[in-house]
Order: structure tokens, then C-alpha cells, then sequence
């Protein structure tokens, strides 16, 4: 740390504490969030590292909004979605969707296996409807949350989320029917 310089870098070591104390308690979950949305770990780490990069210089103003987490989160997935945009003019998808990695999950107990197929096939989905997917299923958000975070349309999220599902169902038959969770 630099001491001794303007006053604007003071004022920043002085957020520090508060900003290391949140990300401490809260960055697990950012980065949970993060490796759902890209759907690897090294990604995740870059677009939370991003996303808390741009934070920490806003952070007086951030800890004053009426819900930090949401607003991070928010970051979390713009970051992404930037990443994303800028990835997508580099390589193929299709690289990036047979990584094979697998969320961490408790044991290796008889759910491993079907957590495994989901997670292939949640890898598999077009980026705007895993990420829709992963925010109402897993972030449990409302749809007009997940508006609000993604920047598009109720309606879109819905539609975003019922094919998402529909491809899932479809991906991982075993006649599960049409029954909702």
C-alpha cells in the first residue's frame, strides 16, 4: 500500500477495511455465481476480480446503495457479459463449451453423476439463457429481478429461461416429463 500519496489514495486505504471485510464474507458466493455464468473457474476469477476492481474505487457510494449485494451482483454479471462479448470475438464457443469441468458439489455420493450431466448440459446452453437460467434457479431471483440485473425485458427473461429449461428436460431425458421441479 502507498503511503504518504494524495489524499485520494488515503481516502481509498481508508474504505479498504470495510470493502475487505465485505468481499471476505461475500466473494464466495461472487465467485459461485461467476463459475455458474462462464462456466469455468479460471473465467470466474477474472470477472469477479474484474467486477471488485471496478467496486473498490466506488465503494463509498456502493455500501450507500439500498442492497450492496445486489449491486455487486449486478457488476459480477455486466463483467461478464463484457467478458463474454470480448471472448466471443477471440475464440469459438464450442472450445469453450467442452471444458468438462464440473461444479464442486458435496461428495461423490449418487447425485455426482447427475450433477455432472447438468452441469454439461447447463455449459451447453447459449450464453443468454444459462445466464437467466443460473439467476432464477440458482440466485432464486424473481424475473423482474433478473430484468433489472440482465438489462432486458421481463418477458425476454421468461422466454430465456422457459427454452433454457425445455433444453435441459430435453438434454437430459429420463422421461421427466413436463413436471416443474
Amino acid at each position: 500500500m502507498v503511503t504518504g500519496g494524495p489524499s485520494g489514495a488515503e481516502d481509498a486505504a481508508t474504505d479498504r477495511p470495510e470493502f475487505d471485510a465485505w468481499v471476505a464474507a461475500r466473494g464466495p458466493a461472487l465467485l459461485r455465481l461467476a463459475h455458474l455464468l462462464a462456466g469455468d473457474a479460471a473465467d470466474a476469477e477474472d470477472v469477479v476480480q474484474d467486477a471488485l476492481s471496478r467496486a473498490l474505487p466506488r465503494w463509498d457510494r456502493i455500501v450507500r446503495a439500498d442492497d450492496v449485494d445486489a449491486y455487486v451482483r449486478r457488476m459480477v454479471v455486466n463483467a461478464h457479459t463484457s467478458w463474454w462479448r470480448r471472448f466471443r470475438r477471440r475464440e469459438s464457443p464450442s472450445a469453450y463449451v467442452d471444458g468438462g469441468e464440473v461444479v464442486a458439489g458435496p461428495g461423490d455420493g449418487p447425485g455426482h453423476d447427475e450433477r455432472q450431466r447438468l452441469w454439461a448440459a447447463c455449459r451447453a446452453l447459449p450464453e443468454a439463457q444459462r445466464t437467466a437460467v443460473v439467476l432464477r434457479y440458482y440466485e432464486q431471483l424473481e424475473y423482474d429481478e433478473i430484468a433489472a440485473l440482465t438489462g432486458v425485458r421481463e418477458g425476454t427473461v421468461r422466454s430465456r429461461v422457459s427454452r433454457g429449461i425445455a433444453v435441459l428436460r430435453t438434454e437430459l431425458g429420463d422421461g421427466r416429463g413436463g413436471d416443474d421441479e
